[in-house]
């Protein structure tokens, strides 16, 4: 039997760790994995230490420019304590900034251990909505229709509209941000969020529980071609620039879902139908954070190290959880993923499919 998967997610999808040394003005950093990969999309975090902010960096707003997860700044340029200077074919390189007594603090701290979290986009695409009649608002960016990640940036018309995302397919997890100015949320869509998740949302940088507002997504789903904005004013303000990351599910790579939780130590398994290398999981039922789980972090079962989304705080050690070859179990209680009779949401992606295009099955580790 034929099986239609991403054989090898290395390819749109690899985490990196490395401890700091605090030498030179800049540093590369190359994945260990088998395959080479140019990121279009970084995001760092300082694991220990320090409490720090997370660090996007993308390829189509371009190098040396800086937005947080945990906040809701606008975009900052050449950060002062260090940035990404390039994207490179195996990685990314780190640069000094202007801080005379720390300027490698967010990548190169001596002391410091840090985690960046890669996907690869790769393809540019601009489209003029007026010529091409795709979308009523113009956009452009980066995507793999392979790997279902769009990166797309826009200027807002504070009106009812629609824009190009170009996957050729539905996306199941918007994440959109104004960068222009200061103050604005990082609304986030996702399809499994409630029944009508087109008038949902959840922000990644706060810990509250899902709002119901229709003029977010103008109450209108995604398409295989468009995403729509309405006329809030932190997702569409007239004039302002913003980014959002578009996520498809992929056989074999990605998979966005929902669970109801049970509060136990035999806790919740979700099937993904890979193995994974990385989750993030929110509750949406009530306040929680942002927790993000990886395979480099945390190379053996049970995993049960945490950093969260849209906290500064430092990695912490709780609650137990499994990557299995065919998705992940949650092996604890816990507010953040596994409380009582609640609903979350999460975002996974691949480490290796459960059975590749030829029908060989993975192990779990």
């Amino acid at each position: 039997m034929a099986y239609t998967t991403i054989d090898n997610p290395e390819l749109y999808f690899q985490t990196l760790i490395w401890s700091g040394n605090d030498v030179g003005t800049s540093r590369a950093f190359t994945f260990d994995g088998s395959e080479d990969m140019e990121p279009d999309l970084v995001w760092t975090k300082i694991r220990t230490g320090w409490a720090a902010k997370h660090n996007l960096w993308d390829s189509v707003r371009g190098v040396n420019k800086n937005i947080s997860s945990d906040a809701t700044t606008a975009e900052t340029t050449t950060d002062q304590y260090g940035y990404v200077s390039s994207f490179d074919s195996d990685g990314f390189t780190g640069s000094n900034g202007s801080n005379v007594y720390n300027p490698r603090y967010l990548y190169n701290e001596n002391g410091g251990t840090y985690v960046a979290w890669c996907w690869k986009a790769g393809t540019a695409f601009s489209n003029d909505a007026s010529a091409t009649s795709v979308g009523t608002i113009d956009s452009s960016g980066s995507v793999s229709t392979d790997a279902g990640f769009s990166i797309t940036t826009l200027t807002g018309t504070g009106a009812n509209g629609t824009i190009a995302h170009g996957l050729s397919a539905v996306p199941a997890m918007i994440i959109h941000k104004e960068i222009s100015a200061d103050g604005d949320n990082w609304h986030t869509y996702h399809h499994k969020i409630t029944s009508e998740p087109e008038t949902e949302f959840v922000r990644l940088n706060q810990d509250a529980a899902t709002g119901d507002e229709s003029t977010m997504w103008n109450d209108t789903a995604p398409t295989s071609s468009v995403y729509s904005l309405g006329t809030h004013g932190g997702n569409n303000e007239s004039g302002q620039t913003y980014i959002s990351y578009l996520f498809a599910p992929k056989q074999g790579f990605s998979k966005f879902g929902s669970y109801s939780s049970n509060g136990s130590t035999d806790g919740v398994f979700c099937f993904c139908g890979f193995r994974p290398a990385w989750v993030m999981f929110k509750k949406t039922s009530s306040t929680a954070n942002w927790s993000i789980r990886d395979n480099k972090r945390d190379p053996f079962n049970a995993g049960d190290t945490n950093l969260f989304a849209n906290l500064t705080d430092a990695e912490s050690s709780s609650n137990d959880i499994d990557f299995l070859s065919n998705g992940f179990k949650l092996r604890t209680a816990g507010s953040n993923w596994n409380a009582s009779s609640q609903t979350y949401i999460y975002m996974a992606f691949a480490e290796a499919p459960f059975v590749n295009s030829n029908g060989v099955p993975c192990n779990a580790r």
